[in-house]
């Protein structure tokens, strides 16, 4: 499956200093990258309320998604407590 990323969630990664969080990271984008279909990828889980958002624990951090068809667009990766404030943004 395709996918891209977006700036915030690049400054996300950026700020992360946890090399095993960042090891699983990197473990999750390559099981994305071989994933054929939404159905393959791992541990994916439904934001309610939204038809497209999804999100993925890795450690006490969550990775958001936003996935269409073609291609997953990782939008934000955030310590559990701060991602629900910031993603999925509304309006």
């Amino acid at each position: 499956m395709k996918f891209r990323i977006e700036k915030s969630f690049d400054k996300d990664v950026d700020s992360i200093s946890d090399k095993n969080v960042l090891k699983k990271l990197r473990t999750f984008v390559a099981a994305i990258e071989g994933a054929e279909s939404i159905r393959e990828i791992p541990h994916l889980k439904k934001i309610e309320g939204f038809s497209s958002f999804y999100r993925v624990k890795i450690g006490d951090y969550r990775l958001g998604l936003e996935i269409s068809r073609k291609e997953a667009v990782l939008v934000r990766f955030l310590h559990r407590k701060d991602i629900y404030r910031y993603f999925p943004k509304r309006g």
